[in-house]
């Protein structure tokens, strides 16, 4: 069965591309490209991928005017009827501004953007995101952002934790999150945002590929299902 995966792109995206030859290199089926103005998605999607950047500018708060455009409607709408969702980065941001997602990104504690591979541990090694890893598993990804600070207030931290929602965490101080959060699921482990980037360690050449087995896991889990 081919897997069908759509990628949006928002103006002031510069990820999709990686997003989508990611999926395909992995999946071996070309990614289906979605415009932000579109008001509906292709149908029987298998994975939607919402990748990083500075949509529309990073205008009010980061992934906020993204998060209340047409496709991210139809975004949210399939992700509550079970299509899996991956936001990386920038689409972390719009999926905690949507709602799909607690908590919120903050500007970074030290206030500079962050550019480098860091060290993240695998809390998580259920979900159909993260199977292709073992628990406590320490991987490597690179990440590029000015607001990636995780907030929530501690009764949502407690819970995130609580239900084993918590997917990734840094392995060292990166932007201030709180509990060293990296990226978060969904309570029915559909949905994932992270802010560091596994497309961009996907083959050797790219500098690691810690990041292929997310896309492996992904492809693997819903091509047999």
């Amino acid at each position: 069965m081919a897997f069908r995966a759509a990628v949006v792109t928002f103006p002031g995206s510069n990820c999709d591309r990686d997003l989508a030859v990611a999926l395909e290199k992995v999946s071996g089926t070309a990614a289906i490209r979605v415009w932000h103005g579109d008001a509906e998605l292709p149908e029987k999607l298998d994975f939607i991928g919402l990748p990083g950047g500075f949509s529309y500018g990073d205008y009010l708060r980061c992934g906020a005017m993204a998060a209340r455009s047409p496709i991210v409607r139809a975004v949210v709408e399939a992700a509550n009827k079970g299509v899996p969702v991956l936001g990386v980065c920038n689409g972390f941001q719009v999926l905690t501004e949507s709602g799909l997602l607690p908590g919120a990104l903050m500007r970074n504690a030290q206030l500079t953007f962050v550019c480098r591979t860091v060290p993240l541990t695998v809390e998580n090694s259920q979900s159909l995101f993260t199977a292709g890893y073992e628990q406590g598993e320490t991987i490597r990804l690179p990440v590029a952002h000015h607001d990636g600070n995780y907030f929530a207030d501690e009764a949502t931290l407690d819970r995130l934790e609580g239900e084993g929602r918590v997917a990734f965490r840094y392995g060292e101080e990166v932007n201030g999150s709180q509990r060293r959060i990296a990226g978060v699921l969904n309570a029915a482990g559909n949905v994932l945002g992270m802010m560091p980037h596994p497309e961009r360690a996907i083959e050797p050449e790219l500098g690691g590929v810690d990041g292929r087995a997310l896309f492996e896991s992904a492809v693997k889990a819903l091509v047999a299902a």
